[in-house]
């Protein structure tokens, strides 16, 4: 008799046709990269130095760390359910619960809806850099444009996607370099942004500034579902998921500090552009380069948000947890275009009647919430003693338990403040 672990992994598997495993590492990384860079470094540099002033480049070192607990329980859980979906699956294998599956389903969807919004009002202030529009009708504008290309099909989406990913990690290499070949020695001003060990006013700036750093990693948790497509998931996805982690803590980190040096941490909390504001002070050069690459930048993170909520209600629809009509697909564009346009009228709506802070701050602590979950099923789980495929990436106790209790403290740190 099959385990209940065991009739999880066959049903997501077996029941459908198999996806076709064609993502090695080079590849599963770059699609890492391509869901994480842009989900806030463009976007959120200027209000995490607004609340923690020069230090806020520590803000981004603390979330690294942060964050680095859930993502190695997450390549665990991968391991154990290579399967799409994947937080509902490890929820229902955890906690042997349809119900608690189909919420985090659920928050899985409001989480990216919310996430689309936030970068939706970041995008808009970059756009305004080239064409004079009124803030709403810019926001109007990139949304509607991405949820067309999310409707049009998946192979074009991911194709543009992939475009986008090289496009916005050279814009920050290319602005690192204009910050460290400016003519000023950065390194001398690295004490600068050091905080001090007994200042507790600036260790609860940077605590809040952590909160939104935190959006700036979101990523890790969508390059599970896409587990079904990659070759050897159970040592695949470990080392993709840690390798985007570095990469992207080391890139966020030296332009948070290129930005704090060069331009004043008010400055930068004011503009609707910031990495425009830090690219003109350092080279003398107009914006345009630098804003056009953030446009593109922070385009690929709504769209690859469009496209993981709607699947996920496609999903959901499909095993009964959702009204039927949103499984269907067109036989145009072989696309839930239902599912897609709900997903693109919510992130609208949201976009238009909420500041960019908050939603940045209700996306991350929803997203704290579903760590938190997948990380309790993974205790479960080891509890059990169930035992996970034998290729399958394994972390000790502490590592859940840890993710846990950090997502916890940052969800009432959030809610505290």
């Amino acid at each position: 008799m099959k385990s209940n672990q065991q009739v999880l992994a066959t049903d997501a598997t077996d029941s459908e046709p198999r996806l076709k495993r064609s993502l090695n590492l080079p590849l599963l990384v770059l699609y890492g990269l391509g869901t994480t860079i842009g989900a806030g470094i463009y976007v959120l540099v200027g209000a995490a130095a607004g609340r923690s002033g020069m230090y806020a480049p520590f803000a981004f070192v603390a979330a690294a760390i942060a964050v680095a607990p859930s993502a190695a329980s997450y390549a665990e859980l991968a391991g154990r359910f290579p399967v799409s979906a994947g937080e509902a699956a490890y929820v229902n294998a955890g906690f042997k619960s349809r119900y608690l599956s189909m919420l985090t389903g659920l928050l899985v969807v409001v989480s990216g809806v919310v996430a689309s919004a936030t970068i939706a009002i970041g995008c808009a202030g970059y756009v305004r850099t080239f064409i004079d529009l009124p803030l709403p009708v810019a926001v109007t504008g990139v949304i509607v444009v991405m949820g067309l290309v999310a409707a049009w099909g998946i192979l074009e989406s991911v194709l543009l996607a992939a475009l986008f990913t090289l496009i916005e990690a050279g814009g920050l290499i290319i602005l690192i370099s204009a910050g460290f070949t400016s003519g000023d020695d950065l390194m001398l001003r690295l004490p600068e942004t050091l905080p001090a060990v007994a200042d507790l006013s600036i260790w609860f700036g940077i605590a809040n500034a952590g909160l939104l750093a935190i959006f700036a990693f979101i990523g890790f948790e969508d390059m599970v579902n896409v587990a079904e497509e990659t070759k050897k998931p159970g040592t695949t996805m470990p080392w993709a998921i840690f390798l985007t982690l570095a990469i992207t803590a080391v890139l966020y980190i030296l332009v948070t500090f290129v930005a704090v040096t060069a331009v004043p941490p008010s400055d930068l909390a004011r503009s609707e552009a910031p990495l425009s504001v830090v690219f003109e002070k350092l080279t003398g050069m107009s914006p345009v380069a630098i804003s056009a690459i953030a446009v593109f930048a922070t385009l690929n993170t709504i769209l690859v948000q469009f496209i993981m909520a709607s699947r996920v209600i496609y999903g959901m629809a499909g095993q009964g947890n959702m009204p039927a009509v949103f499984s269907r697909v067109s036989a145009t564009t072989h696309t839930p275009l239902l599912a897609t346009a709900v997903v693109v009228g919510f992130t609208w709506v949201l976009a238009i009647a909420f500041p960019l802070e908050r939603l940045a701050e209700v996306t991350s602590i929803l997203i704290l919430f579903i760590w938190a979950l997948a990380n309790m099923a993974l205790i479960i789980m080891k509890l059990r003693q169930d035992r996970p495929p034998f290729d399958a990436f394994v972390v000790p106790m502490w590592v859940p338990v840890s993710g846990l209790l950090l997502s916890g403290a940052l969800i009432f740190v959030s809610i505290a403040g």
